[in-house]
C-alpha cells in the first residue's frame, strides 16, 4: 500500500556535468513540498479513492461565467492587462465592497487583481516583511503562510488557538514585540472552518491599529459563511468600517474556478502601489480574459451551493455524534477531527489507516505545530462524503 505524506525521493544533484547542489539555495531547500499536495498526488495514484483531502469545490462554473470568459478570448483580449486589472473587474470589486464592507474608491484605498489569493498575500508580504521581521498567525493555519514569511526572510509567529480554533486580541496581543509587522487572520478558516465574530474581529483591528501593526485579513472563504455564522446576511469582516486592514478575497473557491487564479488585494493605497510595483516584475498580471469573466462572478447566486455544503457539514457533524468532539465549522467546507487514541492516536497514524480503506486525509502536522487532529475536506459529492465519514467513524472507534 501507498504510504501517504512521505518525503519525496531523493533526485540526482548532477545532470550532464551541472552541479544542482550548488546552484540550489539553503532557502528552497528549508521549505517542505505542501503535504495537501502530496495527498493530492496519493489521490490520483489509487484505484476509486474517496478523496477528501483537497479543497476543491466539486461544482462546475457558472455558464455565464463561462461565456463570458468565451467571449474575452473570442473578442481578442487576450494581452496583459494593466498591473492592477481590468477595469470592469475592479469596477465590479469596488461595487461589491462598497455595499460589503463600507470601502469606497475614494476611501484613501486601492485595489490590485492578483494570480490567486496567494499571490496577493505573497506580494503583501514581500512588500512588508524584512530579515527578522515576525508575522503573527493562527496555529492551526494555512499551510502557505509559513514558507511565504522564510521566503521574505521573516520568521513566524504562531498563536496557539486551540482547542476553540479562535485567534482572538488577547491571544494576539501576548505575542507582539517590536519586531512584529504583520498580523494573518482566516475567516473563514482553512483547516478548522471556525468564522470569527464581528466583535472579535474589530478587537483585532483595533489591537493592530494601536501598535502599528499591519493586519491582513484572509477572506477567502467570504462566500462560503453558512447561515448560522452571518451578520445581517454577510460574513463577518474586520475590514467593515476599518480602511487600515490589507483585506484579501477571490474568486476560485467561491465561484468552482480554482485554475483561473483569479484573487484580489484591497486595503490603504500606499500599500497597494508597493504590491503592485513587486507584481510589474513577479506575475505582471492576473490572466486578462479570466479577469474579464470574473466581473459576471458577482451576477451569480450562490445560496443553492450554499444550501448543500451547510447540508454536507451537518453530514460531518451527525456522523462523527458521540464519536469525538469538533469544532462545528460555520464556512468554508473543511472540519478539524481529533484523532481518538484507537485511531492512533496522532494525525499522521490516522491518515496511514484510512488510506487502506481508500480514503484520504491531510494529517493536523500539516497545518500545525501539533499532529492531534486530522483535516478532511466536505467539497465531495454526498455520495463519497458518505462511504468516507463511514470508514473516518469506524477507524476513529475501533482502531
Amino acid at each position: 500500500m501507498t504510504q501517504p505524506f512521505q518525503a519525496a525521493p531523493d533526485v540526482a544533484l548532477e545532470v550532464g556535468g551541472l552541479d544542482l547542489e550548488r546552484l540550489i539555495t539553503d532557502r528552497t531547500r528549508s521549505i517542505d513540498a505542501s503535504g495537501i499536495r502530496r495527498a493530492f498526488e496519493l489521490g490520483a495514484s489509487l484505484k476509486d479513492p474517496i478523496n477528501l483531502s483537497i479543497g476543491q469545490p466539486d461544482f462546475p462554473v457558472d455558464e455565464r461565467v463561462k461565456q463570458s470568459a468565451i467571449r474575452a478570448i473570442v473578442e481578442n483580449r487576450n494581452g496583459y492587462s494593466l498591473t492592477q486589472g481590468v477595469p470592469e473587474l475592479r469596477s465590479a470589486i469596488w461595487r461589491h465592497l462598497t455595499s460589503d464592507v463600507g470601502w469606497t474608491e475614494q476611501s484613501g484605498n486601492d485595489l490590485i487583481i492578483t494570480s490567486g489569493t496567494t499571490g496577493a498575500l505573497a506580494l503583501a508580504i514581500f512588500a512588508t516583511v524584512a530579515d527578522g521581521d515576525e508575522v503573527i498567525m493562527p496555529d492551526p493555519y494555512f499551510v502557505a503562510y509559513p514558507p511565504m514569511v522564510k521566503m521574505a526572510g521573516g520568521r513566524s509567529v504562531v498563536c496557539d488557538t486551540y482547542p476553540d480554533f479562535r485567534m482572538t486580541a488577547a491571544r494576539v496581543e501576548r505575542l507582539l514585540t517590536p519586531r512584529t509587522k504583520m498580523v494573518i487572520i482566516d475567516s473563514p478558516s482553512n483547516p478548522c472552518g471556525v468564522v470569527l465574530t464581528q466583535r472579535e474581529l474589530e478587537d483585532l483591528a483595533r489591537l493592530c491599529r494601536e501598535r502599528n501593526v499591519l493586519l491582513v485579513a484572509d477572506e477567502i472563504y467570504d462566500a462560503f459563511t453558512f447561515p448560522d455564522a452571518r451578520v445581517g446576511g454577510r460574513c463577518p469582516s474586520a475590514a467593515r468600517g476599518n480602511p487600515s486592514l490589507l483585506l484579501v478575497r477571490g474568486f476560485g473557491k467561491s465561484y468552482g474556478c480554482t485554475g483561473w487564479r483569479l484573487g484580489y488585494a484591497a486595503g490603504p493605497k500606499a500599500l497597494i502601489q508597493q504590491m503592485a510595483k513587486l507584481q510589474q516584475y513577479l506575475f505582471v498580471c492576473a490572466p486578462t480574459p479570466l479577469q474579464v469573466a470574473a466581473a459576471e462572478c458577482y451576477n451569480v447566486d450562490l445560496t443553492p451551493l450554499l444550501e448543500r455544503y451547510v447540508h454536507r457539514r451537518d453530514m460531518v457533524v451527525d456522523a462523527l455524534r458521540g464519536v469525538v468532539d469538533i469544532v462545528v465549522p460555520q464556512g468554508a467546507f473543511y472540519a478539524f477531527i481529533p484523532v481518538t487514541e484507537r485511531g492512533g492516536g496522532c494525525g499522521a497514524t490516522f491518515a496511514r489507516r484510512v488510506v487502506e480503506h481508500r480514503v484520504i486525509v491531510v494529517p493536523g502536522n500539516v497545518f500545525s505545530a501539533r499532529d492531534s487532529h486530522f483535516r478532511i475536506s466536505f467539497a465531495a459529492p454526498e455520495e463519497k462524503l458518505a462511504e468516507g465519514l463511514e470508514v473516518i467513524r469506524r477507524v476513529l472507534t475501533t482502531g
